[in-house]
């Protein structure tokens, strides 16, 4: 079969037509969401490797000198007052010495007394090391005036976990009279006998001061040394007072 020549060239004509208008296509959608998903790819892989540090670096963290107690309270002195009763005038007087030294010597706290307010006064200093100092500080004077030896209540400047608990016999049970004294001798018991044995069995410091009581030691043991003190205020015998602070202190050497 032959084929003239103008047929041949219209044929060529047309096949190279057709390619033309393939070419100027846009490409269907399912080749762009590929090509575009494998260029995403390769995008990041290639952030992925960029981030990828080849060694591990070490952060130093900043180190700050802790501030002092001048400079917690930006400068300002912090004043501690505790008032001197008369009967513990003299005594302050004697033990002046024992109390001044700890104070000014290793709590870092001025310490003065002022004679015309009758007051102790106390200070912090630029070399105080902590703000805690002075109230300490001034727990351990009021402890003093509250009756308690200055080798007891120099415990409440070197631990942190001792309390002064203060109560009246009247909180208890309303007693008048020869009621109120008898109360007060079961208290202390023969030549202090019952007050020593509570104070041995608890590991605390009472006072008795006419119808004040005040209890030197942890939490614990002052609730302890507190609820023996009031059974013998509501009338128990020592004995049975005894008995109990047998099995609670064994009770409390078993815990700690």
């Amino acid at each position: 079969m032959e084929y003239s020549t103008s047929t041949i060239d219209a044929t060529v004509f047309l096949s190279r037509r057709r390619a033309a208008a393939v070419s100027r296509s846009p490409p269907s959608p399912l080749h762009t969401y590929t090509h575009t998903m494998q260029s995403n790819k390769g995008a990041a892989s290639m952030e992925v490797e960029e981030t990828i540090p080849t060694e591990a670096k070490t952060v130093l963290k900043p180190n700050f000198k802790p501030l002092t107690a001048h400079e917690v309270s930006d400068g300002q002195v912090q004043f501690r007052k505790i008032p001197v009763p008369r009967h513990r005038y003299t005594p302050l007087k004697k033990a002046w010495m024992d109390i001044y030294t700890p104070i000014y010597d290793q709590m870092k706290i001025d310490i003065r007394m002022n004679v015309k307010t009758r007051n102790v006064e106390m200070m912090t200093r630029r070399d105080t090391p902590d703000v805690s100092n002075l109230q300490k500080c001034a727990d351990f004077v009021h402890a003093f005036m509250l009756g308690f030896d200055v080798i007891d209540a120099v415990a409440l400047l070197r631990m942190d976990e001792l309390y002064v608990d203060s109560f009246e016999i009247k909180d208890v049970k309303t007693l008048k009279g020869e009621h109120l004294s008898r109360a007060i001798g079961r208290l202390s018991g023969k030549g202090g006998k019952t007050k020593f044995a509570i104070e041995n069995s608890t590991k605390t410091r009472i006072v008795i001061a006419d119808t004040k009581i005040h209890i030197l030691g942890s939490f614990a043991n002052i609730k302890v040394a507190r609820d023996s003190l009031c059974s013998l205020i509501l009338g128990s015998p020592a004995g049975k007072v005894y008995s109990k602070l047998r099995a609670v202190t064994a009770r409390l050497a078993e815990r700690f």
